[in-house]
């Protein structure tokens, strides 16, 4: 009997240990969410060859590429205030760059940004680098996020602080860049053990300008002729109502550094590349250690940008308008062990946050959240989606995306309307054709139909390229001490790069 209980004795500890590590909560996913800042589609649809990012190139081939996601707003403040807070511009007031907009929005000072949810969830929040672009009201962001954040800032700047279309390569240490310096603390975390999941946010400056890199990425450009950019057309703003004209700079932020016109193209063109490229490294950098480490299986990653980029379309270089270029971001989503495909849901920015509340399965937020979640088209990738793409950049102006069309509303009521199946470069405004004008109702039913008064800015803080100059606000270390008069300009003048 005795040696008949030790027979089965192994047996009865498998049975009791496997229930008991069902018993085991599943773990919780982790999400490592990396924003770039001001990158245009080209490195993943391709159509300007002469780009090389063969790190986003391999992303590419393992994610989900919604190729026509949009950003709630096209401007690294208001972006980023909508992704954060999981609403739109017109319900938050947040249309402009300032460096108040957290604390003067009635809205924003309520909701439970995005990792504040995630910190409240029991998961570990590390973050690096560009952030939400301006400090937050008293220690919020230093109590949402558990290590010692490194905003850092736009430069090195070749000549002085503040001139944003220097076009020259940096032959210093990779160092001087915040990029570099934030990549290799992820990279760091990413090789520790981590007793919690964690959600990482990981902001890159480039290819913002300045358009300093490292030299060797302007040499990976050496002797290369760059065609202009795919949907330039001279004429291209003659059938665009007035408002809409008067979002285009007409490149001159460019003809002022460099007279001749077809020169000022190449030169800004190649020290976009070079800069995207950079990018590119720093990504692929990050991506390399998550592969390396225990977490690559159980970690989602997210990549996008805040918003587009014109580049020389639509006679304009930086974003601001409601036209493609500006407003379509690039975004994929890796799922572990994932696949390439491409997915022509209309998804935006938006609809990141409450995505990861149900990915992660995290208990809601106390706001009504505006976006809507993209569980269903991860989980099936041919799954419709009904919702177009919103885009606002000011109190009544709107563009609406879908699918086919977008339409693009002002403020004065004057209207645009392209058919992207057969314009995909928005070159011939269609709002005049009778036969569209069932189209354009439907679109403009879209838009919203009140907009939060813009919240007050104690000016824009806009730099001639239409990016706001205040950057980000130094962390303090938890627990730090005030600083002196002297130390506090010395921070800002950091925090101005």
């Amino acid at each position: 009997m005795k040696n008949r209980f030790l027979s089965t004795l192994p047996l009865l500890l498998l049975l009791v240990l496997g229930f008991e590590s069902l018993a085991q909560p599943m773990q919780k996913p982790n999400v490592l969410f990396i924003v770039v800042d001001d990158m245009n589609t080209w490195g993943l649809v391709n159509d300007y060859p002469v780009l090389k990012v063969p790190n986003l190139r391999k992303l590419l081939s393992q994610s989900l590429y919604f190729q026509n996601a949009t950003c709630a707003a096209p401007k690294c403040i208001p972006s980023r205030a909508s992704f954060f807070s999981g609403k739109y511009p017109h319900n938050t007031g947040v249309y402009q760059n300032g460096p108040n907009v957290w604390g003067t929005s009635d809205v924003l000072t309520q909701v439970e940004a995005l990792p504040e949810l995630f910190n409240r969830n029991g998961y570990t929040t590390w973050a690096g680098g560009k952030t939400f672009h301006v400090p937050l009201p008293g220690n919020r962001e230093e109590k949402m996020w558990d290590n010692n954040v490194h905003h850092g800032g736009y430069g090195p700047w070749v000549a002085r602080a503040g001139q944003w279309f220097d076009t020259k390569p940096w032959e210093g240490p990779d160092s001087d860049f915040t990029d570099v310096v934030t990549a290799e603390q992820a990279m760091a975390f990413l090789g520790q053990q981590q007793e919690k999941p964690f959600f990482m946010y990981w902001g890159l400056y480039r290819p913002h300008n300045p358009y300093t890199a490292p030299k060797r990425f302007y040499d990976l450009y050496e002797g290369v002729t760059f065609p202009m950019p795919p949907g330039f057309a001279a004429n291209d703003l003659n059938d665009v109502p007035p408002m809409g004209q008067a979002l285009t700079d007409g490149l001159a932020p460019l003809y002022r550094k460099v007279p001749n016109k077809e020169q000022a193209l190449q030169t800004y063109l190649k020290a976009y590349c070079a800069n995207y490229s950079f990018a590119d490294w720093s990504v692929g950098r990050v991506l390399d250690a998550l592969e390396k480490s225990p977490y690559a299986q159980n970690t989602l990653v997210i990549f996008a940008s805040d918003n587009g980029f014109h580049n020389g379309t639509k006679n304009h270089w930086t974003k601001e308008t409601l036209w493609e270029q500006a407003t379509t971001i690039p975004l994929l989503i890796r799922l572990p062990n994932g696949k390439g495909v491409v997915c022509p849901q209309t998804v935006s920015l938006i609809d990141i946050y409450p995505t990861l509340v149900e990915y992660c399965n995290l208990s809601p937020p106390k706001q009504q959240l505006d976006g809507l979640s993209m569980m269903p088209v991860l989980k099936n990738p041919k799954t419709r989606w009904e919702r177009p793409g919103l885009t606002t950049t000011r109190e009544n102006y709107s563009a609406v995306r879908t699918q086919q069309y977008r339409y693009i509303k002002y403020a004065d009521g004057s209207e645009e309307l392209y058919d992207h199946q057969q314009d995909p470069y928005e070159l011939k405004n269609l709002a005049q054709q009778l036969s569209l004008k069932p189209v354009m109702v439907s679109l403009a039913k879209q838009v919203p139909s009140q907009f939060k008064k813009s919240v007050p800015v104690k000016g824009d803080a806009s730099d001639a390229g239409g990016h706001a100059a205040a950057g980000d606000a130094p962390a303090k270390k938890k627990g730090g001490k005030k600083v002196s008069a002297a130390e506090g300009k010395k921070r800002k003048a950091q925090n101005q790069e």
